[in-house]
């Protein structure tokens, strides 16, 4: 039975829209650039963050990431970067027993933002606050002490990204949903590895609400 599901942040709750479109006006660039690198280096299997090293060589990301932070012109996620399904999905889930939890790689501010949200969640958290990142196991283990006593064949972790989320997951020992969603979802949905290490594919969160209705049925 399904007790708890474990969520990634970008791309699956929340669009990198904005996050990339304000590199590439921090940077100067056109926004449809910085999009295209990115897509590119997802489909070579390279960091994303590779797509402002092409643009800058030599680019210190976390300094300039400090930069922005300092020029007032940082980090921001407000209500309007959530996917439509995530409040009304969440929602749904917990109706029905299942612990939220909100764990990815991202910074001590987004998790803070995140937070600001009030989102249907039980425990939210990232890797900034945590000091590990996936696909580290270091993470995982993380979220297995978030699970509130739930064994990791009762936890499910939905990502979209297939060398960060699904795989590893999967080789942790949590049940793994395949996010098809956002550029590295829909790139890796088909691929052999994802299939076979996936519990299942999804299109959408509101396909979870189902997955746990049958699960629960049984």
């Amino acid at each position: 039975m399904i007790r708890c599901i474990v969520f990634d942040i970008g791309e699956t709750l929340v669009r990198d829209d904005r996050y990339w479109a304000s590199w590439a006006d921090w940077l100067d660039v056109p926004r449809h650039t910085v999009s295209a690198l990115v897509g590119a280096v997802v489909a070579q299997g390279r960091d994303n963050a590779d797509a402002l090293r092409l643009l800058r060589p030599g680019i210190d990301v976390g300094a300039e990431y400090a930069a922005r932070e300092a020029a007032g012109r940082g980090e921001r996620l407000d209500e309007t970067d959530l996917y439509d399904d995530v409040r009304p999905a969440l929602a749904e889930l917990r109706k029905l027993g299942v612990r939220i939890v909100i764990a990815g790689n991202q910074t001590v501010k987004a998790a803070d933002m995140l937070r600001s949200l009030d989102l249907p969640a039980d425990f939210i958290a990232t890797s900034g606050e945590w000091g590990c990142a996936k696909p580290s196991p270091e993470f995982f283990l993380r979220v297995t002490e978030t699970a509130a006593g739930a064994d990791p064949w009762d936890t499910v972790y939905v990502g979209d990204h297939p060398a960060n989320d699904t795989i590893p997951s999967a080789e942790f020992g949590f049940r793994a949903a395949h996010l098809r969603r956002g550029a590295w979802g829909h790139l890796w949905a088909d691929d052999p590895a994802v299939t076979e290490a996936a519990d299942w594919v999804i299109d959408s969160l509101y396909d979870l609400v189902d997955i746990v209705k049958r699960e629960h049925e049984v």
